[in-house]
């Protein structure tokens, strides 16, 4: 006579996580006005290199930066 024994292994795992919502909402303001400051500052660098490309240089830029401040 043979034994035949069949063992049977159930294991159920129960995992939560918790999201903070408050530290999801900061990330996301942050990243928002991270890319306003970038945006905003590709802009400047854009109009000062065209004033200066239409003036025809930094020194003639500065040259009529100051007469138009001063008026002369």
């Amino acid at each position: 006579m043979t034994a035949t024994t069949n063992t049977i292994a159930k294991t159920r795992t129960n995992t939560k996580t918790a999201v903070d919502t408050r530290t999801e909402v900061s990330r996301g303001a942050m990243i928002s006005i991270n890319t306003a400051g970038a945006v905003i500052g590709l802009w400047s660098l854009a109009s000062l290199v065209g004033g200066m490309v239409a003036a025809g240089g930094p020194f003639a830029l500065a040259k009529a930066w100051f007469s138009a401040i001063t008026g002369m």
